[in-house]
């Protein structure tokens, strides 16, 4: 096959936060839903928080640098252990940090 591949991957550490909160679960906490009201309906009483889709979700996770390289596309079957390799060679891995997540894969004509 002709042309490369662009990879774009994040290293991943044991200390990362990766959580869902649904919606419907955050607007029930008094302390959150306390400090929605005094931000957008200040001076107002009796007011409900509602919302109409109950399984949408929240994601709190760790933010992360991303780096990228690029591969031959005769390569694509060996993208991980190359996007390994490249956080190896470019000395991203520390200490409960030596994980990587591949986050976009793109093709090059």
């Amino acid at each position: 096959m002709n042309g490369n591949i662009v990879i774009t991957y994040k290293i991943l550490c044991e200390s990362d936060l990766n959580a869902s909160v649904l919606l419907s679960e955050l607007l029930l906490n008094d302390k959150v839903s306390k400090a929605i009201k005094s931000e957008f309906a200040k001076g107002l009483r009796n007011i409900e928080l509602l919302t109409d889709a109950k399984d949408a979700q929240l994601r709190v996770e760790t933010t992360k640098e991303l780096y990228t390289f690029e591969v031959s596309k005769d390569d694509f079957a060996d993208i991980l252990v190359l996007a390994e390799e490249d956080a190896t060679t470019k000395k991203l891995f520390k200490k409960d940090c030596e994980r990587v997540e591949l986050v976009d894969i793109e093709t090059l004509v």
